[in-house]
């Protein structure tokens, strides 16, 4: 078997189209993406790569896309921001099918390196309840209470990539994200996270001059935010590293969704009027990462300054509300 490809899996999603992006600056040739949208829906495509439509749920469909791997980049899941996860439980749990179902053709395939991305949902609940949150270790993950539906499959999942790595000997590496954003992601739909959700509102009150915005909860609520590039050199450090147990690959830049707003304000160079939707999904009071490990196991942590990072997305957004006929990613 010619086992050389790169296969990144949701290579049609946000993280997915940016990995495939930097591997081929790097000069990786052998790269197949596979995700479930139609490749129209595809936030990257890019000539030079093959382009697999496939639902990675069904176990044939992983065999097909294992073909020839020699590295899998597990990015594929049903998610979105909070407002999707806490009205789709199910849809969220059956990701459990993907990482199964990979795993098992990566196993078969002799797959050389196993990257899956994990969440900061996996969290125990009662460890975010106060917004002046202490950092999450890695270890505050158990007891288990992590958040329903979503985080449950993402703990789940950890545990199968673990004992696949135990059992089989596949080299599993995981990162538990913690609220990756940027430009050419997901900013309208339902499925948008709160930094491309609160850039929409501003630019849209700017433009439209009703200068309101709705905030979901009441703005105390905290949380870190990791820029994309950010994420995708932790991503690749990570799967290169002899890390066997989960790891945060997240930004420790705490802030509330009021400071959020305040960033998105400046950059716009705007004051709006604010009302809190207090029965809109807001998730944890608190969530921040601890980058103790990550700094000690790999010199770094997620650095990019969140008001550098969301200025970028806020250009972004604004070109796609203000040019929508503006294709969002061709490569």
């Amino acid at each position: 078997m010619n086992a050389k490809k790169v296969i990144v899996c949701g290579g049609g999603g946000f993280i997915g189209g940016h990995l495939i992006a930097d591997l081929r600056r790097q000069g990786a040739k052998e790269i197949r993406s596979v995700d479930i949208k139609p490749l129209a829906e595809w936030y990257q495509v890019f000539p030079d790569v093959e382009n697999l439509q496939l639902d990675l749920q069904k176990r044939d469909a992983c065999h097909q896309a294992l073909q020839g791997a020699a590295t899998v980049f597990n990015l594929a899941a049903d998610m979105g921001g909070m407002g999707f996860i806490e009205n789709n439980r199910a849809l969220c749990m059956l990701s459990v099918l993907i990482n199964t179902h990979l795993l098992m053709e990566a196993k078969a395939a002799g797959v050389q390196r196993y990257f899956y991305a994990s969440s900061a949902c996996v969290y125990n609940a009662d460890k975010q309840r106060d917004v002046n949150v202490t950092a999450l270790k890695e270890a505050d993950a158990y007891p288990a209470m992590p958040e329903d539906g979503y985080g449950w499959e993402k703990l789940f999942s950890e545990r199968m990539c673990r004992h696949f790595r135990e059992d089989f000997g596949i080299v599993t590496r995981v990162a538990r994200f913690h609220n990756v954003y940027g430009p050419l992601g997901t900013w309208d739909g339902g499925r948008e996270k709160a930094p491309a959700a609160i850039c929409r509102k501003v630019i849209q009150a700017k433009l439209s001059g009703k200068h309101e915005i709705e905030i979901w909860g009441d703005g105390h609520q905290t949380r870190s935010f990791m820029y994309i590039d950010d994420c995708l050199k932790g991503i690749q450090a990570i799967l290169a590293s002899d890390i066997l147990e989960p790891i945060n690959l997240g930004s420790s830049e705490l802030v509330s969704i009021n400071q959020l707003v305040d960033i998105v304000e400046g950059i716009a160079g705007i004051k709006l009027k604010r009302s809190y939707n207090l029965k809109a999904p807001k998730g944890v009071n608190g969530r921040n990462s601890d980058n103790t490990l990550i700094k000690k196991d790999l010199g770094w942590e997620p650095c990019i300054r969140l008001r550098d990072g969301m200025e970028k997305t806020y250009r972004w957004i604004y070109d796609q509300i203000t040019n929508p006929g503006k294709a969002r990613g061709k490569g």
